[in-house]
């Protein structure tokens, strides 16, 4: 996959895994990490699959439910993720592409040099 790609999944997953707190010091997510966060997993899943529909994104039908389809699939890849520290990062960067997304561009990190 291209850079852009994963970048737009890995904020997608970030917004679906909402600051998963460390329990007792442990690094992996129990059971009742994930039960906490689900509710507000899902509504950044919800918000993301949303502003890909706004009229304010240069995105043809096409473009959009591909990039549906990279939303859907990025989640689905980190419902498995155990790690508490890569679903904080992956939290991070769904509320940073649903931020982007709400001001109208299509998320793109890229390592541009001044």
């Amino acid at each position: 996959m291209r850079r852009t790609k994963l970048s737009f999944l890995r904020l997608c997953l970030q917004s679906a895994f909402a600051e998963v707190s460390m329990a007792k010091g442990l690094i992996w997510a129990t059971a009742e990490d994930m039960a906490r966060n689900r509710g507000r997993v899902l509504s950044l899943y919800r918000q993301i699959l949303r502003s890909l529909n706004s009229p304010e994104l240069p995105l043809n039908l096409a473009a959009r439910l591909a990039k549906k389809a990279e939303a859907r699939a990025i989640f689905l890849v980190g419902s498995e993720e155990q790690s508490l520290h890569n679903i904080e990062d992956l939290i991070d960067t769904a509320e940073y592409a649903l931020s982007v997304l709400k001001k109208g561009e299509i998320p793109n990190i890229s390592n541009k040099s001044i």
